[in-house]
Formats: C-alpha cells, sequence, structure tokens
C-alpha cells in the first residue's frame, strides 16, 4: 500500500473543494430549508440551531428544523425568538400536532442556544464567527452551547470554514468529524486498523495535514456516501480505486461474478 500517495491525494482533493468558489450547500435537499441555512447574512441562528439539534436526529432532518420551527411561528427573527420559555417552544413545535424532530432535548437545546445568543453575542450569531477567531476559539464557542460536543463543534467550524467560506486566524484545531462515512474509508484505504477508536480517526488526520486536519472530512464523507458503500462498495467510479488496497479486493470479486 502507497499510503504516501493516498495521503497526497485525499489532502489535494480536500483543498481543491475548500479553494473553489463559494457554492450554495444543499444540507438536507429540501430547498427552502436550505436556504435558510445558507443565509448567513440575515438568519445567521439558524445554522446555530441546526447544530444544536444535530447530536439527537439521523439523516438530514436536523437542518431542517429551522425552517420548521419558522413554519410554526410565522417567523425566525431573534428579537422575538428570545421572548420565548422553553414551554413555548415545546408547545408550538408539538401542537396541534407534533413536528417531527422537536425531542424534549432538542427544545432545550435550542432555548438553550437563543438565550446565550442574545446574553453574549447581543442577540447575532454571525459574532460566533465574524471576528476572525482562531480555530481553537471558534471550536470552543460552540462547545458552550447546550448539546455540542466535539464532533458538533467540529463539523460546525468546518462547514463555516470549508463551505461558507468564513475567514479565521489559522485551521489547525478544526478536526474531523469522525462519522460513519469516514471511519470506512479510512479503514478500507488502510490509513488505520479496522479497531480504531475516534480518536484514531481525528489524530491521523493531524498526523496527514497538522494545518486543517478538518479538510480531509469532506473527501472522507464524499467517497463514504458516494461509492465506498458499507456493504457492496461501487470501487470502479471512486477516485481513490487505484490506490485502495480493498479496492484491489473489490474489483477482483466483481471481475469473478461478472
Amino acid at each position: 500500500m502507497n499510503e504516501e500517495a493516498i495521503r497526497e491525494r485525499l489532502v489535494k482533493r480536500g483543498l481543491d473543494k475548500y479553494k473553489a468558489p463559494p457554492y450554495f450547500v444543499e444540507f438536507s435537499g429540501d430547498s427552502e430549508a436550505d436556504e435558510l441555512i445558507n443565509d448567513l447574512q440575515v438568519y445567521p441562528h439558524a445554522f446555530l440551531i441546526a447544530c444544536v439539534a444535530n447530536r439527537q436526529i439521523k439523516g438530514e432532518l436536523d437542518w431542517t428544523l429551522p425552517y420548521r420551527l419558522k413554519q410554526r411561528l410565522g417567523h425566525l427573527w431573534m428579537s422575538r425568538l428570545c421572548e420565548l420559555t422553553l414551554k413555548d417552544i415545546e408547545a408550538v413545535t408539538s401542537k396541534p400536532e407534533p413536528v417531527e424532530g422537536f425531542t424534549t432535548e432538542v427544545c432545550k437545546n435550542i432555548y438553550g442556544a437563543v438565550s446565550l445568543i442574545h446574553s453574549k453575542y447581543e442577540g447575532d450569531a454571525a459574532r460566533i464567527w465574524s471576528d476572525r477567531p482562531s480555530s481553537g476559539e471558534l471550536v470552543y464557542r460552540f462547545l458552550e452551547f447546550r448539546g455540542v460536543g466535539p464532533k458538533i463543534a467540529n463539523r460546525a467550524a468546518n462547514v463555516l470554514a470549508r463551505q461558507f467560506r468564513i475567514s479565521l486566524a489559522d485551521y489547525y484545531s478544526i478536526d474531523i468529524s469522525a462519522d460513519a462515512h469516514v471511519k470506512r474509508v479510512f479503514k478500507r484505504l488502510g490509513l488505520v486498523p479496522k479497531d480504531s477508536s475516534d480518536e484514531h480517526f481525528i489524530f491521523k488526520a493531524r498526523s496527514i495535514h497538522p494545518k486543517f486536519p478538518g479538510v480531509l472530512n469532506l473527501p472522507g464523507w464524499e467517497i463514504g456516501a458516494k461509492w465506498c458503500k458499507p456493504r457492496i462498495p461501487v470501487c470502479q467510479g471512486c477516485y481513490m480505486n487505484d490506490l485502495c488496497p480493498s479496492a484491489s479486493v473489490e474489483n477482483k470479486k466483481q471481475t469473478v461474478s461478472g
């Protein structure tokens, strides 16, 4: 296995994506919900609300919650959100019928997020990242929100830096988010052992590209989502095919079965 070549190609793919012109990010596949999240100028708190809900929900549903909340309230203005109590948020998302995804914990996270934005950032969530903080400071600021752990904090910082092109003083402290796709890809590429912990993935990414470890997140997710499927990988379409030690095995299986 040529690990050096694998590392170089992953980094190049990640940096190419990072250096590409800004683009509309499809978080959920729901165009209206995604438009709200992409509007950092008017609704920066929508992005934050989606992030604090992230740990409770699987799939893309979490990114639609700000839009669903806006539909129920008839607005999503911070000046009015900060007037809501926790009971208000629970009531509006449960009556006349419950809105999928708004669990008790999610409502508590949203209430806590709105309260912290109001008290610490003068009602403007963009202040979390608009002063060009260091990557460590940005991740720390996300960690201060209820329901946000290292995985979500790094994911949020990564999205801001990579997709929204928010300028930071440095990118050293933005780690990869060790989700299922990234883990599967790193294992099959032979970068980490099969029994690795989340820390193995995080520190491996740091060793590969110390200046911006999180830049490897998108290639890992992209490969896992498009080609490196859990059960039947589509190796021949993957840009890592010629280097991946697992792909050679899969290609042989497909040749024999064909």
